[in-house]
């Protein structure tokens, strides 16, 4: 049996998604960044909420940036724009919100208001639909148009998210999504192990994208994380069998599977300096995109772009 519940805690107003039979729930924050702000699983040895997020709402006001953008939509690019300037369609474009060394960072939308535009519960699933419409009052990014997250929770631990962008301007705009969730098993990522299709990893400089791949099979077959130190956005290979990314705590057995769809073929993997939770970031393009067009979408008056990920949480033996 599924159900959906509103719940106010520590500042934030909170929509639960919740498989009752599987003892699972998914919590929400619309209004901030249609945050992701907890999947819980439950057996007879207990509960394990795997995102790490914000411990209340002045926790996020004050620290969402040097917090790690946890569990925030990331449109209508990720990661970073080199000198938070571009160009497009022969025109020159600044964003006039920028973070780290003149960088325009994770997009416009991450701390924005999304609104419910729908609920659904049936005997097999319980989603929620948000919706925000960025009016472009940022003059680096001019366009109009509407981000629409779709959380569904299905059985077997199974949570899709899905984000679908539509131009409401009159003018093509250039389009990018990504997600930022953290990950955690409520242990130091030391201990964990990591395993995702691929063997080819982006060179960075400065965390951009030199236009050159370098291989790394480091992961392709699953390995201790141990005291690896990672922010690289690597190319998945969807040849490979689903899913095409495990994260799992050999101690517990529990483990973290992400079956993303080809509209995000890259995996960003960022292990922070705490090194309590790790953030496997699904990207439809790699940063910097709006300068160097790796995976770029130019999207027209009118029409529409999907991405979608799902996640599932089971115990492996």
């Amino acid at each position: 049996m599924f159900s959906i519940q509103k719940r106010q805690e520590n500042g934030f107003d909170k929509i639960l998604l919740n498989d009752d039979d599987g003892n699972c729930t998914v919590e929400i924050v619309p209004a901030f960044g249609a945050m992701l702000h907890a999947f819980k699983v439950s057996d007879t040895t207990g509960t394990l909420n795997i995102i790490d997020s914000y411990n209340d709402k002045s926790v996020f006001d004050n620290n969402a940036e040097p917090a790690g953008f946890k569990g925030l939509k990331l449109s209508p690019f990720p990661c970073r724009i080199q000198n938070a300037s571009y160009h497009f369609n022969g025109k020159e474009y600044r964003f006039q919100k920028r973070l780290s060394n003149d960088a325009a960072i994770h997009g416009l939308l991450y701390r924005e208001a999304f609104t419910v535009t729908k609920e659904t519960v049936t005997g097999n699933e319980a989603s929620l639909h948000l919706l925000c419409r960025y009016p472009a009052t940022d003059p680096g990014y001019p366009f109009t148009y509407d981000c629409l997250v779709t959380y569904t929770l299905q059985r077997g631990n199974a949570l899709t998210v899905t984000t679908s962008v539509t131009n409401t301007g009159n003018a093509p705009m250039p389009v990018a999504d990504g997600w930022h969730p953290y990950f955690t098993f409520e242990k130091p990522v030391n201990g964990l192990e990591l395993q995702f299709a691929s063997e080819q990893m982006l060179e960075f400089v400065n965390l951009i994208p030199s236009g050159k791949t370098l291989s790394n099979p480091a992961f392709i077959s699953g390995a201790l994380i141990g005291s690896t130190e990672l922010d690289n956005s690597f190319v998945l290979d969807f040849t490979a069998s689903q899913p095409l990314c495990i994260l799992r705590d050999p101690d517990s057995k529990w483990q973290l599977e992400l079956y993303p769809e080809k509209s995000y073929p890259y995996l960003q993997v960022y292990i922070p300096p705490h090194r309590k939770s790790i953030a496997i970031e699904n990207l439809s393009a790699p940063p910097d995109s709006f300068n160097n067009g790796m995976g770029l979408i130019t999207l027209p008056p009118g029409k529409e772009t999907s991405f979608s990920v799902k996640y599932v949480v089971q115990k492996k033996q």
